[in-house]
């Protein structure tokens, strides 16, 4: 009993160290500029495995001032439309993804048993998150890609310590500048040069909403930069720009 006792004990303490190193890395970050994230550390790991020296890493750091107010605006209004007035987490928008999710992977089921019945392959199912700005900027930042019950209380956690330890204007800059926006392209002046050869101060409207519509998959998107989705979806996201409030 005294072992087991000292194996929780050890485990509490663990714990309790991991929380107060994450809250004195997010302090760190008001004055700052994280060098890079955990999310970009295992993309650098995996390029260098799959690509070795030629694999190309894009990522140029820029305040918050050089950064087009049409981007800000475009990824607001793509991403979280009430980043400025939530405190991290949009706990009615995670139970709209759980549903949503819910009845897309029971979709997916049927048109997967539909699928194998006629030798045909199967779909991946599209799952969509409830995730802030500020939640992915935790997940991104601090923590590892897998899916589980733990990783996402702890996501909840660090959007929470976040906005507490930082402020919004400062929170959509450390965004911005780590995004990943395609293979080895991360930041918002990475990607602005990369896709349309100019600085992120001056991108369009057209330009900013094109790539907001992409952080979902950027990846995928990378591929894809003239589909009608992508073309379409920006045409909606330029419409709401205007709504869209900046801290």
């Amino acid at each position: 009993m005294r072992g087991l006792l000292r194996l929780v004990a050890c485990l509490l303490l663990a714990g309790l160290a991991m929380e107060l190193f994450f809250v004195a890395r997010i302090a760190a970050m008001a004055v700052v500029d994280p060098q890079s994230t955990a999310f970009q550390r295992s993309e650098a790991w995996q390029i260098a495995i799959h690509q070795g020296s030629k694999g190309a890493w894009r990522q140029e750091w820029v305040p918050y001032t050089q950064i087009s107010d049409n981007l800000k605006r475009a990824v607001i209004a793509s991403e979280d439309a009430d980043f400025i007035d939530h405190n991290g987490v949009e706990w009615e928008a995670i139970e709209r993804a759980r549903q949503r999710n819910a009845k897309a992977e029971e979709l997916a089921a049927r048109r997967a048993a539909r699928a194998i019945a006629r030798g045909k392959p199967v779909r991946p199912v599209q799952l969509r998150g409830g995730s802030t700005i500020t939640q992915q900027l935790a997940k991104n930042l601090l923590l590892s890609g897998e899916r589980t019950l733990l990783r996402k209380g702890q996501e909840l956690v660090l959007a929470t310590l976040l906005e507490v330890l930082l402020d919004k204007r400062r929170i959509l800059e450390i965004y911005l500048n780590n995004v990943e926006w395609g293979e080895g392209v991360f930041g918002a002046e990475a990607a602005a040069q990369y896709y349309f050869r100019k600085p992120a101060s001056r991108l369009s409207a057209g330009e900013a909403a094109r790539l907001a519509v992409m952080l979902p998959s950027p990846k995928f998107f990378e591929r894809r930069v003239g589909s009608s989705y992508l073309n379409g979806r920006a045409s909606t996201i330029v419409a709401r720009m205007s709504a869209a409030e900046l801290p």
